[in-house]
């Protein structure tokens, strides 16, 4: 213990400083939320004159905040239900089953991990809007759980590897099917490594901008990170507002990771372990 001691301060020191610079964006916005757009212009780094929360009540109307926010809900919950329940069920199947066809699937699935969404978007948007079927919140679901289900199958095959093959068995013998024994012996162990999936996935899908703004083209569609179109013009931007937006947009994932955060640090744990 005496020979680490003396690395305690430096090690420190360079710990408050990488937090300094992960917060520094996050307080930046939600300092100049405070200010008028003008004083945001001439000095975005100043504290804000006075702490009024005008900017708050004109974002919270003019983005339409709160059927922006059931947008976002409904979209976030879905995707997130239906890439947890296909990838644990496509994570089961390759690990239980050792057909040749499974280990063409999850190296597909793998492969398609590597290949960034901008490859594919302009191909997508064609073929969608060719069919009509755009402007719809079925279809980004389906896009969200298409793209979100391989890494998905990822992380729950290695973890359903390390889950004995004995408990399955007992529950075989007991007469329980194998649909019934994936879903009463299998699933609730894998709550941990799903808390992290939740949030990882809750955090992709919220804060996406590019995606929805390809298939949402109405202004009742669109979910909050789209609403911030209302603050842009064609030659200016209403900063101020865009800050309190911002924050306001921030707010739930953040309560949300602040509730689960004790269950994501088990979850990475325990996954390291398997």
């Amino acid at each position: 213990m005496t020979d680490r001691q003396p690395f305690a301060i430096p090690k420190a020191i360079i710990l408050y400083a990488a937090l300094a610079m992960f917060l520094f964006p996050f307080l930046l916005v939600v300092m100049n939320s405070f200010k008028r757009t003008q004083d945001f212009v001439q000095n975005p780094l100043a504290l804000p004159s006075s702490l009024t929360f005008a900017n708050y009540s004109y974002a919270f109307d003019s983005m339409g905040f709160l059927r922006a926010f059931g947008n976002s809900m409904l979209i976030t919950v879905i995707s997130v239900l239906l890439i947890l329940l296909f990838a644990s069920m496509t994570g089961y199947l390759f690990v239980r089953f050792k057909w040749k066809l499974n280990g063409i699937l999850f190296f597909i699935m793998l492969a398609s991990m590597a290949l960034p969404f901008q490859v594919l978007m302009i191909p997508l948007v064609m073929v969608y809007g060719q069919f009509d079927l755009l402007n719809s919140k079925t279809t980004l679901l389906f896009l969200y759980a298409g793209f979100g289900i391989p890494f998905g199958v990822f992380t729950f095959h290695g973890f359903i590897k390390g889950i004995p093959y004995e408990l399955e068995e007992s529950a075989f013998i007991e007469g329980s099917s194998r649909l019934r024994t994936f879903f009463q012996i299998i699933l609730p162990l894998l709550k941990p490594v799903m808390m992290t999936l939740i949030v990882l996935d809750v955090l992709w899908i919220w804060n996406d901008y590019l995606l929805p703004s390809l298939v949402l083209l109405s202004p009742e569609h669109r979910t909050l990170p789209l609403s911030t179109y209302a603050f842009f013009s064609s030659y200016s931007v209403d900063y101020g507002p865009l800050m309190a937006g911002l924050v306001m947009t921030i707010i739930p994932v953040l309560a949300m990771y602040l509730m689960l955060q004790n269950h994501i640090i088990k979850g990475i744990t325990q996954g390291a372990l398997k």
